[in-house]
């Protein structure tokens, strides 16, 4: 039986405690979910002030037979980090998600396989309502008003531009590798790009995250940044 092969990219920033062996339990997860593909694990440390330990970066080589670690330094954003990360894959498809692997494994599993079967050429993860309970009010009004951006004002076929999972063909790669935004925003540029090259098909997959996932508190001062970024591409977007 022949194999696939596929690359997964996930930028890290001071990773939590137990992050490593947790990778090692979700790869496993996805294999049994998926035995007739290879994985190669990109982890991109992005200037972490406490980054991967050496005991993480042995503990993944040895259970993960395709792992890569790549570090620089200082801290750039996760848009720059998953851009580092995906300009070293090789693979045929590309997925990216976060460290922690927050999103359950069938979600994954689910957004390789829209791009396996050649349903689409960029596969967007989407969360439904339920998404909202565990996260910060901050965070539910930022995404809420995303949501509202990139449906009335940017009018993308996906509205959920931000969820924390999403993977392309090599095509979808190349427009991915084009993008410029360093943090929060690069997947809202990567959309609004994709929707305007023509025949490019960007399919919805919905997605669900794993029961106790904390989410962190907004950064003032990334958020301010970020509103700028947006502004830009509405700017781009009514021109």
């Amino acid at each position: 039986m022949s194999r696939f092969q596929a690359d997964l990219v996930l930028p890290c920033f001071n990773p939590p405690a137990g992050w490593a062996a947790n990778l090692v339990a979700c790869m496993r997860g996805l294999h049994a979910r998926l035995p007739d593909t290879d994985f190669t694990v990109y982890v991109v440390n992005d200037g972490s002030t406490r980054p991967p330990t050496p005991a993480d970066i042995e503990l993944l080589q040895q259970a993960l037979p395709r792992f890569q670690y790549l570090s620089y330094a200082p801290n750039q954003g996760k848009g720059h980090a998953l851009r580092h990360g995906v300009a070293q894959s090789r693979s045929p498809l590309c997925l990216f998600t976060d460290i922690d692997f927050p999103y359950t494994e069938a979600s994954v599993a689910a957004v390789y396989q829209q791009l396996r079967q050649q349903h689409c050429d960029v596969a967007v993860g989407v969360r439904d309502a339920t998404y909202y309970a565990g996260v910060p009010a901050v965070r539910t009004g930022i995404s809420r008003a995303l949501r509202f951006c990139t449906r009335y004002l940017l009018r993308l076929p996906v509205s959920d531009t931000q969820c924390g999972i999403k993977g392309f063909n090599e095509q979808g790669r190349a427009l991915f590798l084009r993008t410029q935004v360093e943090r929060y925003l690069f997947d809202l540029e990567f959309l609004y790009q994709a929707a305007r090259v023509p025949g490019l098909r960007v399919e919805a997959v919905p997605v669900q995250l794993k029961p106790g996932v904390i989410f962190s508190r907004m950064n003032p001062r990334i958020l301010l940044t970020e509103s700028v970024n947006l502004l830009k591409i509405i700017r781009q977007g009514q021109q």
